[in-house]
């Protein structure tokens, strides 16, 4: 299996292509013999492009210029169909660094989304490597499976792909690494710990301030994790034309969060880690906070009534 990236020579009758115009506008298309690619820019016939070498410009029936090339992985990433939102290149990249994905390792990735970050986990882990995917939505699911089999040319014998809840779902053991983009990985830390081997780790993409929170404090509360670190990454890219050289003015801000904690061996207790945590950090409103979460957390489980005024969803009851 060579999938998009791998494929080398002329542009044959199957290839995925991409299209650039002049103003930098990318348009993903698949040739088939008799086929043709049409836009506001003019008509351009796939057998134009059939046999051609990769690289080749070729122009549609009103003089538009277009770059013919394979798309790379980031192309492909942004330009596929999507479900859930995907995991943006600098955070894939950002994580594929963080949490050390390594050729060979066993890797879980839950939810799988819109199958972005699938790709990037089965090209980091290699021939040799697997990746099992958890997605609860079966609809996300088979948009997912649908964007990996496109990009690789087919089913990847290093993927699984599994609908359901990790925390009911999960049947992998010895784990090297756990990916988490989901609404409350927190939920998932006992699983998690579980199934992971002893200096794993675990990597939780999160959008808000709120869940970034939650999540570190109970990875640091869990004293089978070693203390966890949290970070955002922005990208800036440049206008150079000439003389011309200054930031563009606009930029990839903020996306989400990241959080990245180890495995500690079994019965293994970590020392007190030395913080400076600023007056009032851990005081009456956090521990007010964390007792809320509890209680909503209790209140919430299997036969347990919710609270007067409150449905079982935890909406308000309008009855």
């Amino acid at each position: 299996m060579t999938g998009i990236h791998g494929r080398r020579g002329p542009f044959t009758d199957g290839d995925t292509v991409q299209l650039t115009d002049p103003k930098g506008r990318m348009h993903t298309i698949t040739l088939r013999e008799g086929g043709a690619f049409h836009s506001h820019k003019g008509r351009i016939a796939h057998d134009d492009l059939i046999g051609e070498p990769e690289g080749s410009v070729v122009q549609s029936n009103t003089g538009t210029a277009y770059v013919a090339l394979r798309p790379l992985l980031i192309d492909y990433t942004l330009s596929m169909k999507r479900g859930a939102t995907i995991v943006y290149p600098k955070d894939a990249a950002q994580v594929l660094v963080e949490a050390d994905i390594f050729p060979g390792a066993h890797v879980v990735e839950a939810g799988a989304g819109s199958g972005a970050m699938s790709n990037w986990l089965l090209r980091a882990v290699g021939e040799h490597g697997t990746v099992s995917s958890y997605e609860r939505r079966a609809d996300f699911a088979e948009i997912a499976r649908k964007n990996v089999e496109r990009f690789h040319g087919g089913p990847h014998p290093a993927w699984k792909l599994t609908v359901g809840e990790l925390g009911e779902a999960l049947e992998d053991t010895d784990v090297d690494r756990f990916f988490l983009d989901m609404l409350a990985p927190w939920e998932n830390l006992d699983a998690v710990a579980r199934a992971l081997r002893p200096g794993g780790l675990v990597c939780c993409y999160v959008a808000t301030t709120t869940q970034l929170s939650r999540v570190v404090e109970d990875l640091r509360e869990d004293e089978r994790f070693y203390e966890p670190r949290s970070w955002e990454t922005m990208l800036r890219t440049w206008h150079v034309e000439g003389l011309a050289v200054r930031p563009d003015h606009r930029m990839i801000g903020h996306t989400g969060f990241l959080v990245v904690a180890r495995r500690l061996a079994d019965g293994a207790q970590a020392p007190d880690r030395r913080r400076r945590p600023a007056k009032g950090a851990y005081g009456k409103d956090y521990e007010k906070a964390r007792a809320a979460e509890r209680g909503s957390e209790e209140s919430a489980a299997p036969g347990t009534a919710a609270p007067a005024g409150e449905d079982s969803e935890g909406g308000v009851d309008r009855a």
